[in-house]
Parts: structure tokens; C-alpha cells; sequence
């Protein structure tokens, strides 16, 4: 399956295995370096959405009149 097509979910769930397969030690030096790539890529895609999603969230807070208002995320550490 083409990782650019898979979930945020679904690529969780390659890189764990991937993770799992380069941490048994055993596939060798080839396979080991095609799984490492295709980890780090699919890292690279899960960060991706989430800084996505990330920008895309707002909290709701009151405004002047009591009303709920939409405000921009804002992260706590800064």
C-alpha cells in the first residue's frame, strides 16, 4: 500500500511493525535499510498531519458577551 494513501492511524500501525521487525535484528542489511526508509517516511507523513491537524484545531473560549467564540490554538509552551 502506497503510504502516501494510508491513515494517520494505518501509518502508526506500519511503523510499529517496522520498529518491531528492525528491533528482532534478523532481516538482513538491505531488507533492514528499505524498512528504515520506509519508517522514516512514514514518521515524516505522521508528523505532517499532525502539525495539520494541529493548525486546524481551535478552542472555544467565551468572548465579551458570554457567547462561545472560536480562537485560534494556541500552544502552550510558547
Amino acid at each position: 500500500m502506497e503510504e502516501n494513501k494510508l491513515s494517520f492511524e494505518e501509518s502508526m500501525q506500519r511503523l510499529e511493525q517496522i520498529v518491531r521487525l528492525l528491533e528482532k535484528g534478523d532481516a538482513p542489511l538491505e531488507d533492514a535499510m528499505k524498512l528504515f526508509e520506509e519508517g522514516t517516511g512514514l514518521a515524516a507523513r505522521c508528523q505532517e498531519m499532525l502539525e495539520k491537524a494541529e493548525k486546524q484545531v481551535v478552542r472555544m473560549a467565551k468572548g465579551p458577551d458570554g457567547e462561545p467564540v472560536e480562537t485560534e490554538f494556541e500552544d502552550a509552551g510558547e
